[in-house]
């Protein structure tokens, strides 16, 4: 119960920037690629053209793509315009790299769940993508894109985690499986995903920490990628802490008992 009232003083404190955290962090992977991407222009082009043989035009024009449609996506969902658009965006972009590697890899699932969320905040602020269309509630649409995130979150955590056989590893899986459960299902949401919140920065902090690598070697990329996609998963998590679980959720369902 302590903890409880810990972290509804905490939210209450945080309630007016938290939004812009978790948005900033759900969309990391999507701006950590781009400004990759105008860094390693030629690099990437050359890697497309060489691994598809797609021709110099095609390479070209898929980098391209992928950057613009990556930065301005982010710039749009950080500067709160046309946030719908933007989430359109991104899952047109996801699509295309779907298509391109012939391959639906959970990463891709796991951040989409996350626009999702996107979407049911910018539904939460009014700016409704369903008007005119009937439905069993008024925010009816919103629950469901929350459910939907939040179970995708799932499998975004499930790229997290390491299956070893040391202690900590295990200790890890086991701890973060169970919150994440709690997460998908609904119950004692907020509590359970700004646990998780910490519990994840925490090890992403020590674990991850890229920038104590040279950038020549290759684990850095690999660092940096992991890194990264983590701050996508607590970004989300943020986004449940903030919006909470949703009409579909135990929560919600207690409420009616």
């Amino acid at each position: 119960k302590r903890l409880a009232n810990m972290a509804t003083g905490f939210l209450r404190v945080t309630k007016q920037y938290l939004p812009h955290l978790a948005r900033l962090c759900l969309i990391s992977t999507f701006l950590e690629d781009g400004i990759r991407m105008w860094f390693q222009w030629y690099e990437q082009r050359d890697y497309i053209e060489a691994t598809w043989n797609c021709g110099y035009f095609l390479a070209t024009c898929f980098v391209l793509l992928n950057l613009l449609g990556q930065l301005g996506g982010c710039v749009l969902i950080l500067s709160r315009n046309f946030v719908q658009y933007a989430c359109f965006g991104l899952f047109g972009i996801i699509a295309l790299q779907v298509i391109c590697s012939s391959e639906i890899y959970v990463l891709n699932l796991a951040l989409g769940g996350g626009l999702l969320l996107l979407l049911a905040e910018s539904r939460s602020e009014g700016k409704s993508m369903f008007a005119g269309v009937p439905s069993m509630g008024e925010s009816s649409p919103k629950q469901y894109m929350q459910l939907g995130g939040r179970v995708l979150l799932v499998l975004m955590f499930m790229t997290l985690l390491h299956f070893d056989t040391s202690f900590f590893s295990i200790l890890q899986n086991m701890v973060g499986t169970a919150l994440i459960i709690l997460v998908a299902v609904g119950f004692k949401t907020k509590l359970a995903a700004l646990t998780l919140v910490v519990w994840l920065f925490a090890i992403n902090v020590y674990f991850n920490a890229f920038w104590t690598v040279p950038a020549y070697k290759p684990m850095h990329d690999f660092l940096k990628y992991d890194f990264f996609q983590t701050m996508s998963v607590i970004g989300g998590l943020l986004l449940v802490v903030a919006l909470g679980p949703g009409g579909v959720s135990m929560d919600e369902k207690k409420k009616e008992w």
